[in-house]
């Protein structure tokens, strides 16, 4: 056979830098495009017919169904999709992942688009440089689609021709005559080839070379199609492993709905395959006639399967519910949205961040609220032992996911993002923060508490007005913070409402700090009531100046 090593070596980097384009396709679409789609998903899907649109839609634009579906699994990861509004979207995203074939079919078979390829990169050079980020993604989504094709072309020209290496078609002979049992042998090896590239459009590619060179015929090269269903699945099903029960359930209805209809697209493969041929053939035959029919079978099969599943949707939601069942965690202190993984780019990622911060802003006003109680309580309250340590459990979950987004936006930051991204997550870190030190001036306040009992005493019933009337100041400041924390812009009347706050909290705890010394020095408050109760009153104070802070870093 008439085929060197080198030749070898030139097919893997044809098959790289396919690869390679298609990535760098569908990371700059999602980043010119991210914020429209975070749009499209939250919006459009609430209905099933209006899901599979939806994941048409987005698909067909970002070129990659593992893209979709992976996105999905992270949104119903982070509750902005319910199991069965993620299931559409999934059927819709296998009928938008057949573009790809049909753009290998009517393009990169006609001629040597090699020819346009490098001046398509010679065009993207002052995007690339640009200092605008939807410029410079714009320009890498024009190298992304030259890569591409420049890999199909060296894919064609690396596999060898059947005419010049008869071996190839001998060898293939004893695979490709065993009647049905051929047909799931490559169905077997178009769900391992998809397993191994994660990219069943990077294998449908190297079907329909192998297609177009005459390595095999069209039967068996839609049952590589077939086998590429079911192999695409497992992308998501990688990202759900870290994922909540309802990100996993999800991914495995991707997978159950992908083998369901492989099971009937084999029961029908004959006549299927005959009916494809016919349509294609209707019209002039010609040398492109193979590829097209491939790439109508692709279209057919999953838009057929989808149309007959789509009403199958409560179904698939119950089986999945039935095989997953929904783990007991201490759900109130784990984290709730990030789960480990990133999509594929950071502007769809950040979404999991977002919805940690908030629901973090959320338990950390409960956390006030709990600690408020606590310390008005008398020394003797039985139920003294029980806050203690239910603050103590805040704290620590505090500052577990503090860590835990901290390292998560960092994460993020290190993907490929746009600077406006960049900027977002330090003001996301920023805010963190300044959440985990309200929940540490909470504890501050539990612990003086705890002290307090300790030493067995209790606060007068003026200093209990006076705590209280601090407490209510900053509860109102904490409820308007928690509504606008990851807005970009705390709208103005917000900002001037934490500001003047802020501007009563410090006048209140210096009349107070008077009030107290005075009180001690005339003899009707001792000394360790005055010094716990000024603690706390400090501590407050505090907390109103980590939130003001905030709301003066978000600026309008």
């Amino acid at each position: 056979m008439n085929w060197s090593f080198l030749d070898f070596l030139n097919l893997c980097g044809g098959l790289g830098l396919f690869l390679f384009g298609m990535t760098m396709m569908s990371e700059s679409l999602q980043k010119v495009a991210g914020e429209k789609m975070r749009s499209i998903l939250a919006n459009m899907t609430k209905n099933r017919v209006m899901g599979v649109l939806t994941g048409v839609i987005i698909t067909s634009i970002i070129q990659s169904s593992s893209a979709t579906t992976v996105m999905v699994v992270s949104f119903v990861n982070a509750g902005l999709l319910s199991l069965a509004e993620a299931i559409s979207v999934i059927m819709g995203a296998n009928i938008g992942t057949t573009v790809t074939a049909w753009l290998v079919s009517l393009v990169g078979f006609k001629f040597s688009i090699v020819d346009i390829a490098i001046p398509i990169i010679g065009l993207s050079i002052p995007l690339l440089f640009s200092k605008y980020d939807r410029r410079k993604s714009i320009g890498e989504l024009m190298v992304g689609f030259a890569l591409l094709f420049i890999g199909l072309e060296f894919l064609k020209n690396s596999v060898p021709d059947i005419n010049t290496n008869p071996e190839v078609l001998a060898f293939l002979q004893k695979y490709v005559d065993l009647g049905y049992g051929s047909i799931l042998l490559f169905v077997f090896i178009g769900t391992i080839l998809t397993l191994i590239m994660q990219s069943s459009s990077a294998t449908m590619a190297i079907t329909l070379v192998m297609l177009n060179q005459g390595w095999i015929g069209f039967e068996i090269a839609a049952a590589m199609v077939l086998g590429e269903n079911i192999g695409t699945t497992i992308t998501a099903n990688l990202a759900a492993i870290p994922a909540n029960t309802n990100a996993k359930r999800a991914a495995l209805s991707h997978t159950l709905f992908n083998v369901f209809g492989v099971i009937w697209g084999l029961i029908l493969f004959y006549p299927f395959t005959r009916f494809v041929l016919w349509a294609v053939t209707w019209g002039e035959p010609s040398a492109n006639t193979p590829l097209y029919a491939l790439s109508l079978f692709h279209t057919m099969f999953n838009t057929i399967n989808v149309c007959v599943m789509i009403w199958f949707v409560k179904l698939y939601e119950k089986i999945v519910t039935t095989l997953i069942k929904e783990k007991k965690t201490d759900s109130e202190f784990g984290l709730q949205f990030i789960s480990g993984g990133l999509l594929s780019t950071g502007e769809l990622s950040l979404i999991e961040a977002e919805k940690e911060i908030e629901y973090f802003a959320q338990r950390t006003l409960l956390m006030f609220k709990e600690t408020r109680q606590y310390a008005v309580q008398k020394h003797n309250d039985k139920s003294n032992q029980e806050y203690a340590e239910r603050i103590e459990q805040f704290e620590n979950a505090s500052d577990k996911t503090d860590l835990a987004i901290a390292d998560y936006l960092h994460e993020i930051a290190e993907s490929p993002i746009s600077l406006e991204l960049k900027r977002n997550i330090r003001n996301y870190i920023y805010v963190t923060s300044e959440i985990e030190t309200i929940a540490d001036c909470c504890y501050n306040i539990s612990r003086t508490a705890t002290r307090k009992n300790k030493l067995k005493f209790n606060f007068t019933a003026e200093q209990l007005t006076d705590l209280n009337k601090m407490f209510d100041m900053v509860e109102e400041q904490l409820n308007i913070f928690y509504k606008s924390v990851l807005k970009s812009k705390i709208a103005k009347e917000c900002r001037e409402e934490i500001l003047r706050i802020e501007n009563d909290i410090d006048s209140l705890r210096y009349t107070l700090k008077i009030k107290s010394i005075d009180q001690v020095n005339n003899g009707t408050l001792t000394y360790a009531s005055s010094t716990h109760f000024m603690d706390m009153i400090e501590e407050c104070e505090r907390l109103a100046d980590a939130i003001t802070k905030v709301a003066m870093e978000k600026r309008m």
